[in-house]
């Protein structure tokens, strides 16, 4: 690939922010500095140059879900918005407990448009019964593990899966071995399709209550301070699970926590339209949740902003409330929604999008980091000004099930340059 320079940018970081051109040779910064020539040049004037985006928490279908989105899709996706990395689910089809799926997956990836991370189960099968085996898995560069949407129920399996995870740093280079829960009891969550409250009681539909979510971060909260392990929250959803991990946080305990752009905007009055769009799991809470995730993000509480992009197709969420699947997509949207809800600094956006994801993701040799000269060349090239219309219909996703059809918001991905491929230019993929 020719150099290419970029001009007159506003770099952010974990560094800072100061103004200064930068050149790419080779997918490595090679040069930072003033009046910098290329053979392609890119102005950012006016454009924030920041780390590019990295995603905890995104299925993409492949393998076996291949007709709501496929690897390729869903990479266009996140480099459209930003993202130079994105953490797969492992809820495929065979799920991700084996060494050959992960293969399956890093060989599916070959073409995208970004780094897949794949992520393994905790379970085999995601049946809650048998340990995945995590150390083969881990050899072969997984660094996370999630039994995705159903989490591990039992208490003592769990507690096994921390103590496990926690001996096999050995075998990660020196990095933790993330254990993440989504965080539902099931007991008490099955059969909900909303929040329990108000609306589930107007709409009289069955609901969900926050209680299911927070006995579970209690739990696991209780279960890192006694083994050690790490815990990483995953789409935290209710106050009473934003204090209890501050708290957790507070004790030294190594737990971190995310949470979703429609989690901290949306509440569940969205569901009286009874639009399938808006079912999510967790589901949508209240205006008061909705006040805690957004205060939790600001204050350090919960780490990273994370999609949970959940594509759907189209006949899916065309079927009744009651019968239609949880999920929406995020990916081409995230950035957008968070810079223009959460009222956050550019500074703060970078560690929720990119430092903080990119550390508890173990990818930070490569990805999240400060824009230097010998980094690989992640990076996103933002305009934090500019307007748009969300309009599904102009998404690479395959599925359409965006809860923000309509909404205006603010700050749109102008590059993305991923190990110094410009795969995104002027907001168009460039493959």
């Amino acid at each position: 690939m020719p150099d290419l320079v970029l001009t007159n940018g506003t770099l952010v970081d974990g560094d800072g922010t100061r103004r200064a051109d930068l050149r790419i040779s080779d997918g490595l910064i090679t040069d930072i500095g003033d009046h910098l020539d290329g053979a392609t040049v890119i102005d950012a004037d006016g454009l924030i140059v920041a780390p590019g985006f990295v995603d905890l928490h995104a299925d993409l279908g492949e393998p076996g879900g291949e007709e709501a989105e496929t690897i390729q899709t869903g990479s266009r996706s996140a480099a459209l918005g930003g993202y130079t990395a994105v953490v797969a689910m492992p809820a495929t089809e065979p799920p991700a407990d084996s060494l050959a799926v992960i293969n399956q997956i890093h060989d599916l990836a070959r073409d995208a448009l970004c780094e897949i991370v794949p992520s393994g189960t905790v379970t085999v099968g995601r049946h809650g019964e048998m340990l995945s085996p995590m150390a083969e898995l881990v050899r072969a560069g997984v660094r996370m593990f999630t039994d995705a949407i159903s989490g591990v129920q039992n208490d003592r399996l769990m507690r096994t899966a921390l103590e496990y995870a926690s001996g096999l740093t050995h075998l990660a280079d020196g990095l933790d071995v993330v254990v993440a829960q989504p965080g539902a009891v099931e007991s008490l969550a099955a059969g909900g399709v909303m929040h329990e409250g108000e609306w589930s009681s107007r709409l009289g539909m069955p609901g969900q209550p926050a209680e299911a979510e927070e006995l579970m971060v209690m739990r696991d909260i209780a279960l890192a301070r006694l083994t050690g392990g790490r815990v990483h929250f995953q789409h935290v959803t209710t106050a009473g699970s934003v204090d209890m991990i501050r708290a957790a946080k507070a004790a030294g305990l190594a737990v971190t926590a995310e949470a979703t752009p429609h989690h901290l905007c949306l509440d569940h009055s969205a569901c009286s339209s009874f639009d399938p769009v808006f079912k999510v799991m967790p589901p949508l809470r209240t205006i008061t949740d909705t006040a805690a995730v957004r205060a939790g993000l600001l204050d350090g509480t919960i780490d990273a902003i994370a999609t949970d992009h959940s594509p759907r197709t189209r006949q899916d969420k065309e079927r009744p409330f009651l019968d239609a699947p949880p999920g929406v997509i995020g990916l081409e949207t995230a950035f957008a929604v968070a810079n223009t809800e959460l009222g956050a600094d550019i500074e703060t956006l970078v560690q929720l999008l990119s430092t903080n994801p990119a550390r508890i993701a173990g990818i930070g040799d490569r990805h999240g980091g400060v824009i230097a000269v010998g980094r690989p060349a992640n990076l996103a090239i933002i305009d934090l000004d500019h307007e748009w219309t969300i309009t599904a219909a102009a998404m690479a996703s395959r599925s359409a099930n965006t809860p923000f059809e309509g909404r205006t918001v603010r700050g749109k991905v102008r590059h993305t340059i991923w190990n110094g491929d410009h795969v995104v230019n002027m907001g168009e993929a460039t493959r």
